[in-house]
């Protein structure tokens, strides 16, 4: 199984063991934290312009607030 693989599987995992109420807050504490942990492995930099293009992605999107 491919690392991306494993991440998903546990990224869901996660989330079938949380009530649906909770799955949003558990989702944005593991895009905080995953944002952070790309600035100590990586830089302040790289983490940014991650961060800036999930934003992106959001806005393209459309999602509703």
């Amino acid at each position: 199984m491919s690392g991306r693989a494993d991440a998903a599987s546990l990224v869901a995992a996660e989330l079938s063991r949380r009530k649906p109420k909770e799955r949003g807050r558990f989702l944005r504490e593991l895009l905080a934290h995953t944002a952070a942990g790309l600035v100590v492995i990586e830089g302040e930099a790289e983490a940014s312009e991650a961060v800036y293009r999930l934003a992106d992605a959001v806005v393209a999107r459309g999602a509703p607030r």
